[in-house]
């Protein structure tokens, strides 16, 4: 079974598909199950035990297969909540932004629940959106077996605001038959990586020895974390930058080498990002490329396939393995619903082991739950690599609204292009990526 491609969530969401039309939103708002009365920050003031809830989740491209995973769970959900109906949605990924606040901003029209990326936790909790759900959380049975990162996506301040859905990280594809005409192994290590990109592109001019992107953020930060570094640190209730310490310096140090005649030339790389480098992997003019689990169908459908395979990317110890950023979409229950009990036990139903190993077989989407992923790896060998990467630890973003500016604002990805351009070295370039990252932080609380 071929992998397709996943939803990249700040990182993997894509959506496409039936466009939203005016006259369909209007009609969902008119039809919209009438609310219970907010308190003045939004919460309902009922629990109501019958009713109809209404879910969005994101359109992916091919949506069929995700539909009749979420049709299954909602039929059993329905059939042990007598009086209880489910409205899904399918909302492009692209508008979420929009529809999400304007759900905040007007309780009365908002769904019971929504899919989002798993960046978007701390800024949603603090816009007030998202329920607490720390109690029901704890005393779920299958809660017990979710991965730690995973959980720390729905987790601010302690608290936890929804479930983890599905998990992406990336993982180092590189060409088997290059590797093979040079006589060279997959690198071990991150040296032996920079080393080994350089000695085929010295031998291929033609290829990139390894495509890398200075917009990659999320490419470039194994890098910083496999050296011991940071992006920022807790400082009480906020965050402070930690991406210029001696640690990530490192870090940076290393992945910006790779950009130069000698590998992937920055006038023609410092612009990349993820897609982009995966772009040229898959087309062939890479050797090696930072890819997730998630561009699995996009390399089998390039001129690549059937000459590739997939290894976790290495860290700075020969045999380590780089942490990689834990990706993924979570869904939450909203504040605002009058239904709470009944969207906690939806939310379990959409989120739960049995869903995500079906969503694994139908979309591809990684579970959470470290048994299920453990069955799902026997069932699709060509997860191993990435789920290898898990098991050895990932990484995750500062849970902080402040993150969202940060990356919005593409504080990281200017910093590495003002290195690999030439325009400032690598201290003063994250001196000033710090101080950017401590005002967005500051505010944020």
């Amino acid at each position: 079974m071929k992998l397709p491609a996943l939803p990249r969530a700040l990182g993997f969401a894509r959506a496409g598909g039936t466009p939203v039309t005016a006259t369909a939103l209007l009609l969902a708002g008119l039809t919209a199950t009438a609310c219970a009365p907010q308190t003045s920050d939004g919460r309902a003031t009922t629990d109501e035990r019958t009713g109809t809830l209404r879910v969005w989740l994101f359109q992916e491209v091919g949506n069929a297969p995700k539909e009749q995973v979420v049709d299954q769970a909602v039929a059993a959900f329905e059939k042990t909540h007598r009086g209880a109906k489910v409205e899904i949605e399918y909302i492009p990924v692209e508008t979420r932004a929009q529809r999400v606040k304007a759900a905040f901003n007007d309780p009365k029209s908002a769904p019971d629940l929504i899919e989002y990326g798993n960046t978007d936790t701390a800024g949603y909790v603090k816009d007030g959106g998202l329920a607490d759900i720390s109690t029901e959380f704890a005393a779920w049975d299958e809660a017990e077996d979710t991965d730690p990162t995973a959980k720390r996506s729905v987790t601010v301040a302690g608290k936890v605001y929804g479930a983890p859905l599905y998990v992406g990280v990336r993982a180092l594809y590189y060409r088997t038959d290059v590797f093979r005409e040079l006589g060279l192994t997959a690198p071990k290590s991150q040296a032996e990586l920079v080393s080994t990109a350089k000695k085929i592109r010295k031998a291929r001019p033609e290829l990139y020895g390894m495509a890398v992107g200075g917009a990659y953020t999320y490419g470039a930060l194994p890098f910083v974390w496999a050296a011991g570094g940071e992006l920022a640190t807790a400082d009480g209730d906020s965050y402070k930058a930690a991406v210029n310490s001696e640690a990530a310096l490192k870090g940076i140090t290393t992945y910006t080498s790779l950009f130069g005649d000698d590998n992937c030339p920055a006038a023609k790389c410092a612009q990349m990002g993820g897609n982009a480098t995966v772009t040229a992997f898959a087309s062939g003019r890479a050797a090696m490329a930072i890819g997730g689990d998630f561009s699995h169908a996009a390399v089998e459908a390039g001129t690549v396939k059937g000459r590739y395979a997939v290894v976790p990317l290495p860290g700075t110890t020969p045999g380590s393995i780089a942490p990689a950023f834990a990706g993924g979409n979570n869904i939450g229950v909203l504040r605002s619903t009058s239904h709470r009990t009944l969207a906690v036990d939806l939310l379990k139903s959409l989120t739960g082991k049995e869903t995500q190993g079906r969503l694994f077989d139908a979309m591809g989407f990684l579970p959470t739950y470290t048994d299920v992923r453990a069955a799902a790896a026997r069932r699709q060998p060509s997860v191993k690599p990435f789920i290898d990467t898990l098991g050895a630890g990932t990484e995750f973003v500062p849970a902080s609204p402040g993150w969202g500016r940060i990356d919005a604002s593409l504080v990281l990805p200017t910093m590495f292009q003002e290195i690999v351009s030439g325009r400032k070295d690598v201290k003063t370039a994250a001196d000033d990526a710090a101080k950017k990252m401590d005002a967005a932080f500051a505010p944020a609380g």
